[in-house]
Parts: structure tokens; C-alpha cells; sequence
């Protein structure tokens, strides 16, 4: 006879712990999950170390494996890709016919199962549960089922032939940077709540189990020690602890390095370092405007957004951390921006699988940049930044590998002032125009620089530019900006 104290239909049972009691990183043995950490793993989606499968079926070894050939993790069947519980029938067959997938395996993978005694709950035909796999990362890597060779690539399992899997682990290091534990980063020398909380916000999580606990389930604290990834996203300043992180963003005169007119060095966690390099490229290339109907203008930058965030991300994501001599460089010329990174291509990929296939150097670090949605998935990002410069009539991009990998995009044409204002303007106010028309910030000591005269004679001519109502400004001197008008 069922105990009346069972849960309902389609509700959780609750947890007899207080505290979930997961095995720690590269140990077996019982779990134990409670009620709320399972919600938060529902709420949280499949990643790096989570994977959800509605039923039993012999895909489940290339899972196992790439679990094994990367970090390990979970795999929960009797829910589906949507994090919707379905529940399954636990036997002693099916908990047979697992084992057997992962002894099968070469070399064989140590593996333990967990029935969710803790999370029964009730479907219309029976009382139905969860039974959770738990991998452990391969000491003997690589491992292969008999579907081949796998590796984890944030939520997904990615395949790759033996060459390109044992070159991968040997030229960038079975413990990956990303992953390495952090010893001078700790909750209290470090770490930035806000900071924590800004990703909770934006991965749409909410802190239905402890701070700690959830950053356990993003794979980022072990034993109450952080890695490397959690210390890129949850520092106050990354200078202090991974001094190659930050972000340099650079403005040249021309098309080459002999003139700066403008260098910045993000130094916080990767998250602002990205949104104010981001920001830095707004201030510095033209915007244009499109009004469809009564609705608000639109701004449009000159070179796609998409293809400058993609590649911003691309060069945080896939970087080379481990090399300490350079950063991750943000450089705007007058006819393109380059984003460079330290490491080339990813051992593994060949030149001509670049952009179809996608190997990431630091995979605890994607698998977050995707829970904020700021890549899709494995693979995608150079094919969507040729199909955005594509659509805006731009060249496609430009890659180089080297030691270095670098994405050069190439600017817009626009057309010149002078076209439309040659009898109104002197020589220096058409260049005022044209840098303006170029970067609607751009400030009185910077067009000083640019055109070669002093900031008396550019404050003069910007006077006589407004008296012509060729020129205005909108806002105030410190925040504004500039606008031409009657072209």
C-alpha cells in the first residue's frame, strides 16, 4: 500500500537533508539531492555539466564519454530537453543496462546512479522518479564508446576522431586554464556580490538554494576553492588576480599604429570588461539613423553590432589565458577593427573546418557566457558574423592565425561631406564634418589631434559650422554629443 504522505501529482517529494551532499569533484558515491537544488537545476538547463534525457537509450554512452572527456557531470534521465519532469521507472535492468554502457567504453568509465528518492512525484500512471548519472572526469582521457570519440562543448556533446580529440588534450593541457583552482581568490578576498548577482539576473536563476551551492552547480567552486572561470566573471578587479584578462581598446589616426588618439584598459570582472568594450566601440564608429513610420529612430551602426559582439565574445571565450604576456586587443583604424586574442586555432580544428566545426580552449568558461546568453552554441559564431556583414553589404570578415587569432572587419564608405557641402565650408570645417560624421563624441582636443590645429581654431570653426545650421549640439558639453544638419 502507497504511504498517504507521498507527493502529489506532479509534485516534488521533499528532501530529508538540509543541505545537498554532492560527491566532490573527481569522487563517486551518493547524492542525496534535495527538493530545491533539483528546482534549481530544472530552473537552471542543461550546460557544461548538466544534461537532461527523457528515457533510456544507447546515445546515453556518447554522453557519458564526453562527460568523462571533459569535466564530468550529471546526466538525469527522466527529464526532457526542456527541463520538464517525466519521470522513469527505476529497475534493476535498466540501472544493469547503464552500468554495461559505461564498462563498455575504452577505457571504461567509473560511473555511479542515484534513484531520486528524495524527488518522487506522481504522474496519472505511477509514481514515477528520477534516477541521476553521475560521471566522473576520465584520469585516463580520451575515452570512446563505440559511437566514437565525444567531448563536451557547453550543452552539448560534441564528436571528434582520435587524432584531433588526443591532439586537443595534449597541446592545451588535460587541466584547462579555465578550470585550474584560483589559491589567491576566495569569498572574502575578491569576490563581488554584485557581480554574482548581475549573473544570476541576466542566466535568469534565482537563489532558491544557498550562494554557494549554486556556484557548486555552475561547476565553478570546488571544495570551497574557485576556479579560474569563477574568478573572470565574480571579481571586483581582474588585474589583481589573472593581470592578462583585461581588455585593451585602441583608436588610431590612419590605417596603422602611429597615431593613437585614444587607448582604454578594462581591468573588472570579464563581463563589464566586455559591455565597456562594446561601449568604446559605439563611441568611436559612425551611427546612422532609420525612422520607419511615427516610431522612435533607430541607430545602426556602420559595421554590424552582432559581428562586434560575437567577435568580442569569440576572443574572451576562446582565449589563450595561460599566456600571460598579452591581452585581448580591441583596435579601430580608419577603414576596419581588428579583435585579436592570444592562441591561435584550437588544437583539434584544421584551417578548413574553421567556422563548421568548434573546439572551445576554455569550455567551464563558455558553458557561463551561455547561460547569459551571450553565445547560442557551439560552432555558430563565426557563421553568424559572415552572415551579418553579409546582409549589410560589408566584405566578409578577415581571420589570421598565428600565435594570435584576430578577426579583422572592414568599416562602411561613406560618403564625404564635401558632396553635399563643398560652397558652405572651409577645408578644416569639412574635415570637422567628416570626423563628426565619423563619431558623434568625438571632442574638441580630439579633433585637434586628427586635423592638425590648435583647439582655439577647431572651437572657432565649430561656432561658425553652427551659424552656417550645419552643426548642433545635443546635450551638454560633458555627455553630449553632435549632430549635423542640412546635408
Amino acid at each position: 500500500m502507497i504511504n498517504q504522505q507521498l507527493p502529489k501529482h506532479g509534485q516534488l517529494g521533499e528532501a530529508n537533508m538540509k543541505n545537498s551532499q554532492l560527491p566532490k569533484h573527481g569522487q563517486l558515491g551518493e547524492a542525496n539531492m534535495n527538493k530545491k537544488e533539483l528546482e534549481f537545476i530544472l530552473q537552471e538547463g542543461e550546460g557544461l555539466k548538466i544534461e537532461f534525457k527523457e528515457s533510456f537509450d544507447k546515445s546515453l554512452a556518447k554522453e557519458i564519454v564526453a562527460f568523462t572527456n571533459s569535466l564530468g557531470g550529471r546526466i538525469f534521465l527522466g527529464i526532457d530537453d526542456n527541463g520538464k519532469l517525466k519521470g522513469i521507472k527505476i529497475t534493476n535492468k535498466l540501472k544493469s543496462q547503464i552500468q554495461d554502457l559505461a564498462r563498455n567504453c575504452d577505457p571504461a568509465i567509473k560511473i555511479n546512479l542515484e534513484e531520486g528518492k528524495n524527488t518522487l512525484f506522481w504522474t496519472r500512471e505511477s509514481l514515477q522518479s528520477i534516477l541521476t548519472i553521475y560521471v566522473e572526469e576520465g584520469k585516463d582521457k580520451p575515452h570512446k564508446c563505440s559511437q566514437g570519440f565525444f567531448i563536451r562543448q557547453g550543452p552539448n556533446s560534441q564528436k571528434m576522431n582520435r587524432d584531433e580529440i588526443r591532439n586537443f588534450f595534449k597541446n592545451e593541457g588535460i587541466i584547462l586554464f579555465d578550470e585550474m583552482i584560483n589559491k589567491d581568490f576566495s569569498f572574502k578576498k575578491g569576490f563581488d556580490e554584485n557581480k554574482f548577482n548581475v549573473f544570476l539576473e541576466k542566466a535568469k536563476m534565482s537563489k532558491i538554494i544557498s550562494k554557494k551551492d549554486i556556484l557548486n552547480n555552475l561547476g565553478v567552486l570546488d571544495n570551497q576553492k574557485f576556479k579560474n572561470a569563477g574568478v573572470l566573471f565574480f571579481c571586483s578587479e581582474i588585474e589583481q588576480f589573472i593581470p592578462q584578462a583585461v581588455v585593451t581598446c585602441v583608436l588610431y589616426k590612419g590605417k596603422d599604429k602611429v597615431f593613437i588618439i585614444d587607448k582604454k584598459g578594462f581591468i573588472a570582472d570579464i563581463y563589464s570588461n566586455y559591455k565597456n568594450a562594446v561601449d568604446f566601440l559605439y563611441r568611436n564608429l559612425k551611427l546612422r539613423y532609420e525612422i520607419e513610420g511615427f516610431g522612435p529612430r533607430k541607430e545602426i551602426l556602420e559595421i554590424p553590432e552582432e559581428a562586434l559582439k560575437e567577435a568580442l565574445v569569440n576572443a574572451l571565450a576562446h582565449r589563450d589565458y595561460s599566456e600571460k604576456g598579452a591581452n585581448v586587443l580591441v583596435e579601430i583604424y580608419d577603414d576596419c577593427v581588428e579583435i585579436t586574442n592570444p592562441g591561435g586555432l584550437v588544437s583539434g580544428i584544421k584551417k578548413n573546418e574553421f567556422g563548421k566545426k568548434s573546439i572551445s580552449r576554455n569550455p567551464l568558461l563558455f558553458s557561463l557566457f551561455k547561460r547569459i546568453d551571450l553565445v547560442e552554441k557551439v560552432g555558430s559564431g563565426i557563421a553568424r558574423i559572415r552572415k551579418a556583414m553579409k546582409d549589410a553589404g560589408l566584405p566578409l570578415p578577415r581571420f589570421e592565425f598565428t600565435n594570435f587569432f584576430t578577426i579583422i572587419l572592414k568599416r562602411a564608405i561613406v560618403e564625404k561631406v564635401t558632396e553635399k557641402v563643398t560652397e558652405k565650408v572651409t577645408e578644416n570645417q569639412n574635415k570637422i564634418l567628416e570626423q563628426i560624421l565619423n563619431n558623434k563624441f568625438i571632442t574638441a582636443k580630439n579633433l585637434s589631434l586628427i586635423i592638425g590645429i590648435s583647439e582655439r581654431k577647431i572651437k572657432e570653426n565649430i561656432s561658425k559650422l553652427k551659424q552656417k545650421n550645419l552643426l548642433k549640439r545635443v546635450g551638454p558639453a560633458k555627455g553630449g554629443y553632435w549632430e549635423i544638419i542640412k546635408i
